[in-house]
């Protein structure tokens, strides 16, 4: 017999969970096992970081009904896998939880919720969902973004510690630009470093921006690379530029990651960071003792938004446009989308 739903306080809003004793994540030999009651409250429990990662932002859902198991294959499309994005407001949801209309690459438009309060995450979660992916903008202007993302993607033959380096490095070059940058962990091998900045600007200057701090970072940095083509990457710290293209997004601060044993991508302080050798100790079970015993390492990412000049002024000395994602229309002075080596046997 399927156990009774149980109801949830989220900030005074009574949310019902149903099947709330389905495993969502399976015990492993250093964490337990995690229900979708567990997930809920995990996510009531970070109610001041999770939603200060996610308040008013455009956000796409990952949604694991299912549960996470090793195998399982995530899709854009709820009927060809075992989990899916949503990047349109579920059937079902509440009145409470608002809503904004957004565009594609390809011209679609869609409506994406816009959560406001812990209320409207506790459902995402009850819906399944376990990572939340917000866009670089609020639901205000959805035109403009307000924060500028370093994604350090480790590659094939670097790991964690060696994208703490290149996150070290990112921190003091923009330090040197006058702009203060935060860290988190992104629930697996790799390091994301956010900046608040005015929305003045478009998505294109944005991406612009980040390309700007990958190459300066190349030339400080020889263990980081901006090549977008993997076999041309090596054993390197890839900064991920294209994040900042347009429906491209990160996984929230606070978000669970699906893997085993439930990791969070967790922000810390950039005096722990040197520390960490391994962010498997961020999970489901942890962070929110560690986020009641040492606050939000983010609690002030939002009382200063940048001037953007300087990173578009680094643009300006090399202004040479990268390739886009693949799903992309031909965007304005980009490169031919062909790999070197299949360009070379042509």
């Amino acid at each position: 017999m399927a156990a009774k739903a149980a109801e949830v306080d989220a900030g005074g809003v009574a949310v019902r969970v149903s099947s709330p004793d389905r495993v969502v994540f399976e015990a492993t030999d250093e964490t337990p096992e995690f229900t979708k009651l567990q997930v809920v409250e995990y996510f009531v429990a970070v109610d001041d970081g999770i939603m200060r990662a996610l308040r008013d932002r455009p956000t796409a859902l990952e949604r694991w009904p299912k549960g996470v198991r090793e195998g399982m294959r995530l899709t854009s499309s709820q009927s060809q896998g075992d989990a899916f994005y949503s990047k349109r407001v579920p059937k079902g949801a509440p009145e409470h939880l608002p809503t904004v209309r957004v565009h594609f690459p390809s011209g679609r438009r869609a409506d994406e919720i816009c959560p406001a309060q812990v209320a409207d995450v506790a459902w995402a979660a009850h819906m399944g969902a376990i990572t939340f992916h917000p866009w670089p903008m609020r639901r205000a202007d959805v035109d403009r973004p307000d924060e500028l993302r370093i994604d350090l993607d480790p590659q094939d033959g670097t790991d964690f510690r060696d994208a703490v380096d290149a996150a070290l490095a990112t921190r003091e070059l923009l330090a040197k630009l006058g702009l203060r940058a935060f860290v988190k962990t992104s629930g697996n091998r790799g390091v994301h470093v956010f900046v608040r900045i005015a929305p003045r600007w478009t998505v294109t200057d944005v991406r612009h921006a980040a390309i700007a701090v990958g190459r300066a970072l190349e030339k400080r940095h020889d263990g980081v690379t901006t090549a977008w083509w993997k076999e041309e990457r090596g054993a390197k710290i890839f900064v991920d530029f294209n994040q900042n293209a347009r429906d491209r997004t990160i996984a929230s601060a606070y978000s669970l990651r699906p893997k085993l044993g439930a990791p969070v991508s967790f922000p810390v302080t950039w005096e722990a960071l040197p520390g960490l050798d391994s962010p498997r100790g961020f999970h489901l079970g942890t962070v929110p003792d560690l986020l009641r015993a040492d606050g939000d390492a983010w609690a002030e990412i939002d009382d200063v938004a940048h001037d953007l000049t300087p990173l578009l002024e680094l643009w300006a000395e090399n202004p040479t446009e990268m390739p886009y994602p693949p799903d992309y229309p031909k965007m304005p002075g980009e490169p031919k989308r062909v790999q070197p080596s299949k360009a070379k046997r042509d």
